[in-house]
Order: C-alpha cells, then structure tokens, then sequence
C-alpha cells in the first residue's frame, strides 16, 4: 500500500512535469492523444461556450473575451494542484512507513506540508522527521520555484504573441474595413502604384500567416484571446486575406499573382494546421459564402474602381476550386472560436474603427433628432 501511494504520487508529479514542458518549453505539436492541457481546455471551453450562445451583442464578446487570459491562470492552477497532491502522496508514504513524533501522518496534513513547501511559505509548524522526507521538501521547493520562473515567463510569451497578431489586425482596418472584406481590401488598392501597395501588403501578411501558425500551434491558448474591436478578430482578418488572394490568383488582370499564391500556399497552411491543432472537423460552409448574385456584385464593384476579374467559366471555376481548399477548415475553426467569418462583400456601408467614436454617435444622434424636429416644425 505505501509503495502503491508513493507511485502514484511518482507518477502523477511526472505527468503534471511533462505536460507543463511540453506547453510551456517545447516549441512544436505534440502528437500524444491525451494531455492535460488539451483536456483542460477542452472541459472549460465546451461550457463557456453554451453561455455564450444564451448572451447577445457585446455582453456576448465581453464574456468570450474573458475566458483566455481566464483560462492561463486556470491551467496554471491545475498544474500547482497536481503538483502539490503528488507530492502529499509521496509525503503520506513515508509518513507511514515512519511517522514522525507527533504520529501525524493523514492526508490532509500532508497536503498543508505539501502546500506550505511548494509555494516556499516554510511556516515550520509541520516539518518532516525522515532524511527521505526532508530530501522529499528540498526537491518540491525547488520545483516550486522552478514553477514560480515558468509562470514569470509564460505570460509574457503569451501576450507578446498575442500583441504581434493584433497590431496587423488593426492596420487591416484601413485597408479592408472592418469586418474586413476582399472586395475592400482590392477596391482599396487600385489606382496609381496600387497593385505595388497590395504586393507589398500579401507580402507582409505571408510573413504574419507564418508567425500566426509558429505561435499558435506552439501556444494554443493565443488563439482563445479576442481582438480588442467586436468586428474584428484573427480569423476574420485571415478569412479577408485567404479570399483577396483567391480573386487575384483567379483572375485579377495585372495583379500580383506570384505573391498573391505565396501567400494563399501560407495562410491556408495556417487555417489547415490550426484545425488540426484544435482537432476541429472541416466542412463546407451551411450558408454560401460567395452565391452567384455577390460574385457578380464583386465583379462590378472591381470594375468601378479599373480592376478586372475575369468573367468567364475558367475563372468560376478557379475560384471554386481554390475556396473549396481552406472554407472548410475556416467553417471548422469559426465553429471552435466562436468567431463569424466575414462576407466576400459588405451589404451596407463600410465604417472603419477609426471612423467611429462615442462622441460622433453623440453628435450624429443629436442632428438626427434636430433634422427630425426641423422636419416636423416644416410640416
């Protein structure tokens, strides 16, 4: 019984050890079926989740927007949990094979043992009688500490990930809108040099589609935070990319196509990789994203500004083939995040975060209702 104790409390002090380095230190997916931290987040997420669909409007992304950095100091804390019983189970076992003075030797005192120790608190009221036992201490305190450094340096790993995905994010803004769409981004970059602008922007989001995967999949719960505007998040500005760069390798005459397919080969990389991290199932999208009546309306809005994309059954059909490539495993990852894809056109009027403030709501709300007096006195 006292060897089975021991092991336990062995084996569970291994398991906790290799999940946290594997989350926290080992830069790559892990191809184990069962870890922790995937259950973990698995548990908490399916909830969290089904309460969000009961909220609406912003109090809906409020709430999303909490589970996150919420969830990072949830898994740290199962980690200091399992550590700390772990190592009451090792302290229980050598209790009883040889108790100390006091004959104390239950669980619940060695898990205050444990405790104390673990977070180097050392009150000195319970101490351990054995050589085993004081070797046992000196090892958890410095797993302790060792844990106190891990936690120190996860988190800026973490917002520092998060900081680098959203300060693009914010750029896309001007250039697509927000939501951003494709048909915004390509209106937005016609015109003198601005196919050069728009070679240079795919350029700049292959580099963000590659920084998104490396850190994502190192660091999943990155993917979990939300963007600091409800219109827009990591997956709607990655859906705006995937889309823009589909028209253009379809069929934009005189676009940038060598770097319009580097750029699609990167960012569908990322959504496919992504979909496997989150173990997410692909599917075609319920509603058409891109019906034929939009792609015409995409047509003659590329048209209004000198950009050509090509009507005739080669092209559709290039655009069907490259969607079917990366919509399924968008329609996937929305699902899993909670997150609404962006449309390929804006059915009203665009207004950019920028645009937009507390104080303009004000205002435009007071001359609504001064125009609407006026109109009523007229009358």
């Amino acid at each position: 019984m006292i060897a089975l104790v021991a092991a336990i409390g062995i084996a569970l002090i291994a398991f906790i050890l290799t999940d946290a380095f594997e989350t926290v230190v080992l830069p790559r997916r892990v191809p184990r079926s069962f870890r922790l931290g995937r259950a973990y987040f698995v548990t908490t997420w399916r909830p969290w989740r089904a309460i969000a669909h009961k909220l609406h409007g912003k109090r809906r992304e409020y709430f999303l927007s909490i589970y996150g950095p919420l969830s990072v100091f949830g898994l740290l804390a199962v980690w200091a949990a399992g550590l700390v019983f772990g190592f009451a189970l090792i302290d229980l076992a050598i209790s009883w094979a040889r108790p100390g003075p006091d004959g104390a030797h239950g669980l619940w005192m060695n898990l205050y043992l444990s405790g104390t120790t673990f977070f180097t608190l050392g009150p000195g009221d319970v101490v351990a009688h054995t050589m085993l036992g004081r070797v046992v201490m000196v090892l958890e305190s410095g797993t302790g500490f060792g844990f106190l450094a891990v936690v120190i340096g996860y988190l800026p790993v973490i917002y520092g990930a998060f900081a680098r995905r959203e300060v693009s994010i914010v750029l896309l803004d001007a250039r697509a809108g927000s939501p951003p769409t494709a048909t915004e981004l390509l209106r937005r970059h016609s015109g003198a040099r601005g196919l050069d602008a728009l070679e240079l922007l795919f350029h700049e989001w292959e580099r963000w589609s590659a920084d998104l995967l490396e850190s994502h999949i190192s660091y999943p719960v990155v993917a979990y935070f939300r963007s600091q505007h409800d219109n827009q998040s990591w997956l709607a500005a990655l859906t705006a990319i995937l889309d823009s760069t589909a028209i253009v390798v379809a069929g934009v005459d005189g676009a940038c196509a060598r770097q319009a397919k580097l750029t699609f080969a990167m960012a569908r990389h990322a959504v496919v990789d992504l979909t496997q991290t989150f173990h997410a199932t692909p599917r075609m999208p319920t509603v058409d994203r891109l019906p034929p009546a939009d792609l015409e309306q995409l047509r003659k809005s590329l048209a209004e500004v000198g950009l050509n994309f090509r009507a005739d059954p080669a092209s559709d059909a290039k655009i069907a083939e490259l969607r079917a490539m990366y919509e399924p495993y968008l329609t996937a990852l929305s699902t899993q995040f909670f997150s609404t894809l962006p449309p390929w056109v804006h059915p009203h009027e665009v207004r950019e975060n920028w645009r937009t403030s507390a104080w303009e709501r004000i205002s435009q709300g007071t001359r609504s209702s001064a125009a609407d007096v006026a109109d009523a006195h007229s009358d």
